[in-house]
């Protein structure tokens, strides 16, 4: 752990069906930390190029946003900081997933009603915040405040990342930015998860995540919820 550069808490799907399929989709596998075969439907761009931005994440929701450590903090202050929220936790269980376009790219949604979800993130984020070093000013602009609401730019000087508490959306990338035209995609996307996006959803665990010096995160270790 002492040779990552950021850390995050994510939901990643548990070893099955699920997680290697998108593992495939996405060609990098979080869980065993390397790169994977990735499928060749037809499409009008090749799937490495189209899933390239959310490769180097892997297949996950994001709970805590990445960041750096704050200074006096360590990798196991985290960990066991992490250990002891996920046992005040119980698991999140919800209708199901949906794909979707969500702002330009394909994402997995949850279905039904979120209240509980986010509270639960909303309780990840405050819980270990002290851990996050204060965003540089490059950080800061590459989030574009310029064009955030009051409100979210209110949460990126707190939190260090403007789509947390009431802004959360939980969300599971599998593409970058796609253009107009290519509904090709969707239907690929759609063929390669059949029968396996999970109905229902449930979230029982929350991983820790870091991120190493060739920017590809890696889970670190998975903490069942058990309130």
């Amino acid at each position: 752990m002492d040779q990552m550069k950021r850390f995050a808490l994510y939901y990643a799907p548990a070893p099955g069906a699920f997680a290697d399929a998108a593992a495939s989709w996405l060609g990098w596998d979080l869980a065993a930390g390397r790169a994977v075969a990735q499928p060749q439907p037809d499409l009008p761009r090749p799937l490495a190029e189209i899933t390239a931005e959310p490769r180097k994440y892997g297949f996950h929701a994001t709970l805590k946003p990445p960041f750096r450590l704050a200074e006096g903090k360590s990798p196991d202050d985290l960990a066991q900081a992490v250990a002891r929220l996920a046992s005040t936790l119980g698991p999140v269980k919800l209708p199901g997933l949906q794909m979707v376009a969500l702002d330009g790219f394909l994402a997995l949604t949850p279905l039904g009603d979120q209240t509980v979800l986010q509270d639960f993130a909303a309780e990840i984020v405050r819980s270990i915040d002290p851990f996050r070093a204060a965003p540089t000013p490059a950080e800061i602009a590459r989030r574009r405040p310029e064009r955030l609401t009051p409100r979210q730019r209110v949460l990126l000087d707190t939190y260090g990342y403007p789509y947390v508490l009431e802004q959360f959306q939980l969300h599971l990338t599998l593409t970058g930015p796609l253009l107009v035209d290519e509904a090709a995609i969707t239907q690929a996307a759609i063929a390669h998860f059949a029968g396996l996006i999970p109905q229902p959803f449930h979230i029982s665990d929350i991983c820790l995540c870091g991120e190493d010096a060739m920017g590809r995160f890696h889970l670190l270790h998975r903490y069942p919820l058990s309130a």
